[in-house]
């Protein structure tokens, strides 16, 4: 597109923070529109893949993410003894490493500074209240009660996206699966290298993830129902009965978990957009639009690719509109199928019913996802 824009994101998570700063480096004018008053991710840390970190080495932070997480390229499918039953290196997309852990507020950062050297104007405690696409802008009024013109609208708010609800309703509303994920950040153990996952009896696995060379975080899945929540003053004691069936390297690890606050709670939903994913000049993307359960670790990935990818679409088609229809071309069947392999995986390894769909899916399994996902997108 020849002519530079005006881009109002609303969210300054992962996928919002990489659109901004590949659209600024491109000339366009970029603003962020975050609720929270400072860019501070909440939970612990966060697997980027080798997709992932394409993206990341696309709009110039990959060294600073590496600098500032665990490189690591080997999975280790361990019993709950903690034996190991399998070491599988994982792929490379092109010359970018194959996996970095990271603390979710150190990408934070990492993105935040690259924003503002590309001249991102961030507007914190704002969301937008109203809009108006008239077909050739979109005129917003924010919630601290300016006003602006703009030439698109981009929705990465999250699962819980005010804007997705603003565009289709509750129509698509998040599913609960039934699952939910504990996480809690502890002192990485010498041996851990990279993700070690144990599987089997109660849980339905447990996984340490290195995240700097210091720390690691515990991860574990398990059906919840729908109104649980962990007692605030019990549960690092909850996560502990839980996972009382693993010995090894997860039991070693629980022994830090000592302070109910630092476990972080979270139920494993799933949001599927039927419909596009764009109304006129207003889109959602990442979890807003596809947001998938974790059992690929593919969740931020998909929105960065998104953002990278809406990027491109802007820079070769002639208007908003044809960029938006090339983009949701490219992006929606990658997406569905992370969606879709990631809730076969949790019902797989939950021992609960899968489709003949699903079925088909999970032949190509998680190892073969990786060689799929590190291809071009």
């Amino acid at each position: 597109m020849a002519t530079p824009l005006r881009v109002l994101i609303h969210g300054g998570g992962i996928g919002g923070l990489t659109l901004a700063v590949a659209l600024a480096r491109r000339g366009h004018t970029v603003e962020v529109a975050e609720l929270r008053d400072e860019l501070d991710a909440l939970g612990v840390g966060i697997i980027q893949p080798s997709n992932a970190l394409h993206v990341m080495r696309e709009i110039g932070v990959l060294d600073a993410c590496i600098a500032a997480g665990f490189e690591w390229e080997v999975l280790t499918i361990c019993d709950p003894a903690g034996a190991t039953l399998a070491k599988i290196p994982q792929p490379r997309m092109g010359d970018s490493p194959s996996n970095n852990g990271i603390p979710r507020p150190a990408l934070a950062r990492v993105l935040g500074d690259a924003a503002a050297a590309a001249g991102v104007a961030i507007r914190f405690g704002t969301t937008i209240g109203e809009l108006a696409d008239d077909g050739s802008g979109v005129e917003v009024t924010l919630s601290d009660g300016s006003t602006g013109r703009w030439d698109l609208v981009v929705g990465f708010d999250g699962i819980g996206s005010p804007l997705r609800t603003r565009l289709y309703g509750d129509r698509f509303a998040p599913e609960y699966t039934g699952f939910a994920n504990w996480r809690v950040t502890v002192p990485r153990q010498p041996e851990v290298q990279g993700v070690v996952m144990s599987t089997g009896n109660e849980a339905a696995k447990a996984l340490l993830t290195p995240i700097t060379d210091e720390l690691m975080y515990l991860g574990a899945v398990f059906a919840e129902a729908a109104d649980f929540r962990p007692d605030p003053a019990r549960a690092h004691e909850q996560l502990a009965e839980r996972l009382a069936a693993f010995s090894g390297p997860v039991a070693e690890a629980l022994t830090h978990v000592t302070d109910p606050d630092a476990v972080v709670y979270s139920r494993i939903s799933q949001v599927t957009v039927e419909e596009p994913w764009h109304v006129g000049r207003v889109v959602i993307a990442g979890d807003a639009a596809h947001a998938s359960t974790p059992h690929l670790a593919q969740g931020a990935a998909m929105a960065v690719e998104d953002a990278l990818v809406l990027a491109e679409s802007l820079d070769v088609e002639d208007d908003v509109s044809a960029a938006l229809a090339a983009w949701e071309a490219r992006r929606r069947p990658r997406a569905m199928f992370v969606q879709n392999l990631s809730r076969a995986i949790l019902k797989q390894e939950t021992g609960s019913a899968t489709t003949p769909e699903e079925d088909e899916l999970l032949k190509v399994g998680i190892p073969g996802a990786a060689h799929v996902l590190v291809k071009p997108y």
